[in-house]
């Protein structure tokens, strides 16, 4: 089951970098390709984002776990989505540490996959993919919500 990590020190405080997190309507901010979340409550959103070809995907997600301002977890809802032929499961994870007693916060996205179908065969493009989507949605997070130098 791929798993891909990556890391990263933001400029804030935990409580401000939760906020950013554990809010859906944000993540057209900071998550890569998310033009838009709709239906965000009682622990579930989509995303509405844009293909490679220009077209609108939707994809739906609950959350699992809330522990603020240490984690959140959310999983993909798979059933009768565009991607089931491809993940039997998706999970994403958001960990927050202080760092510098408060001043700045250790922030760890990991994203667990469980292939489907050929994916199987191809476990690195999916792992290349995520540790790249991942980079960017530190990126994103990181311009939201540290202060401008």
């Amino acid at each position: 089951m791929p798993t891909t990590r990556v890391s990263r020190t933001l400029a804030a405080p935990p409580e401000a970098v939760w906020a950013v997190v554990a809010d859906p309507w944000h993540q057209a901010r900071w998550w890569p390709r998310v033009q838009r979340v709709e239906g965000a409550r009682d622990g579930r959103f989509t995303q509405v984002m844009i293909s490679a070809r220009g077209r609108p995907v939707r994809a739906d997600f609950r959350v699992v776990e809330a522990l603020e301002p240490q984690r959140l977890r959310w999983e993909q809802e798979l059933e009768g989505s565009p991607f089931e032929p491809l993940l039997a499961e998706a999970v994403t994870q958001v960990a927050l540490a202080p760092v510098d007693d408060g001043a700045a916060t250790e922030v760890t996205v990991e994203l667990r996959q469980q292939l489907r179908g050929w994916s199987r065969l191809v476990p690195f493009l999916f792992r290349r993919a995520a540790r790249r989507q991942l980079a960017e949605a530190l990126t994103g997070l990181a311009a939201v919500v540290s202060p401008p130098v």
